[in-house]
């Protein structure tokens, strides 16, 4: 099947800004995510994912700020959200597109949505479809390990109730770019990572503040920290829910139908086998990463009108799967000191080298097949 950019779910898809995008991939793929952006503007990439959440794919959200003061109290707190009744995509929707839309007019109708802090009875609550959790990686191990719970086994358990994970159901650990990672465990069982910058605006935020009459106008200042982008000069003529759970059905069932050849699965595994031995590597590719870099593929072949997987799908594959997974050696672990390499020689190789490095390297020194 050849990719039909006539196709009404092609259209949609191509429509998607990228952090709309990996979100998509993860619900498609019934995985998590790691999303890094810089210190000074994850707020606002906050907001941002939670009107993606709501506007975009109809789902609930709730937000949690951690630190390492964060106990496991308000973890379970913090990603539940009401319970409510009714049409799933009706009025419960549209009131929690009401309730973002209102924290950014000052109402303080949200802060019980968006405070883990604040006491609430846990009955008639549950956990949101969409949990974002802000600074994750700076909670403590016992606030990580409730996560990666949550992520396998989808149940959080608390002193007085035990809630299961709806469907769908996607866990978001927003982190400053350059912070501390995550426990190992927890940083394998994320599908992917993205990198959210400034200059790649915040499409959904934007529109929203226009609509408020906010400073988002055309006369806005261009000083402001969230600055127009090109995406939102096309304005969508769609309905509020962009991606319905019936979309997401539909190409999670094309994903199961996306053909791999054999020389393509052996590229794939080109693909692991020298990102495991390549010098600078010092651990990250896991099993766990090997499944996840074929369940990307297939979810990625859909999304280009495609039921086949190309070397350059799996290249992309790669690009999302590793970069939160890879660790650097040190010079002194470095393998060739084993048999008498010289500490100054490997510093100087190793010298600057980063995680997008090695995976470049890598996919450039594969001969992808034909």
């Amino acid at each position: 099947m050849a990719e039909d950019p006539g196709d009404p779910l092609t259209a949609k898809v191509q429509a998607l800004s990228d952090i709309e995008l990996a979100v998509l991939i993860c619900l498609v793929a019934d995985q998590h995510c790691i999303v890094e952006a810089e210190k000074d503007a994850i707020d606002d990439v906050q907001q941002e994912l939670q009107l993606v959440a709501t506007r975009v794919f109809g789902l609930t959200c709730a937000v949690l700020n951690c630190d390492e003061h964060t106990t496991l109290d308000d973890f379970g707190r913090g990603i539940l959200v009401e319970e409510e009744r009714g049409d799933y995509f009706g009025e419960r929707g549209v009131r929690a597109r009401d309730e973002v839309s209102s924290s950014f007019s000052g109402s303080p109708k949200n802060a019980a949505f968006t405070s883990p802090r604040s006491f609430t009875p846990l009955e008639g609550r549950r956990i949101a479809n969409v949990v974002v959790v802000k600074n994750l990686n700076l909670a403590s191990s016992h606030v990580q390990i409730q996560a990666l719970e949550l992520i396998r086994g989808k149940r959080n358990f608390t002193r007085t109730a035990v809630h299961a994970a709806p469907r769908p159901f996607l866990l978001i650990a927003l982190n400053a770019l350059g912070g501390a990672r995550l426990t190992l465990h927890l940083c394998d069982q994320f599908f992917i990572s993205h990198k959210h910058h400034v200059d790649d605006g915040y499409p959904n935020l934007e529109d929203v503040m226009a609509e408020d009459g906010g400073v988002f106008e055309d006369d806005a200042s261009a000083s402001s920290v969230v600055r127009r982008s090109s995406y939102v000069m096309k304005k969508r003529e769609a309905p509020a829910v962009l991606m319905s759970t019936e979309d997401i059905a539909h190409l999670t069932a094309l994903m199961g139908e996306v053909k791999i050849s054999s020389e393509i699965q052996a590229y794939l595994h080109n693909v692991v086998v020298f990102m495991r031995l390549h010098r600078a590597v010092a651990g990250g590719i896991s099993a766990t990463a090997t499944r996840h870099l074929s369940i990307l593929a297939h979810a990625l072949a859909p999304l280009h009108g495609l039921n086949y997987i190309t070397p350059s799908l799996v290249a992309l594959a790669a690009r999302k799967i590793y970069p939160h997974r890879i660790t650097i050696t040190t010079p002194e672990n470095e393998r060739s000191m084993q048999w008498g390499s010289s500490l100054d020689a490997v510093k100087a190789v190793l010298d600057g080298v980063t995680v997008e490095d090695v995976i470049e390297e890598v996919l450039q020194s594969i001969e992808e097949p034909l």
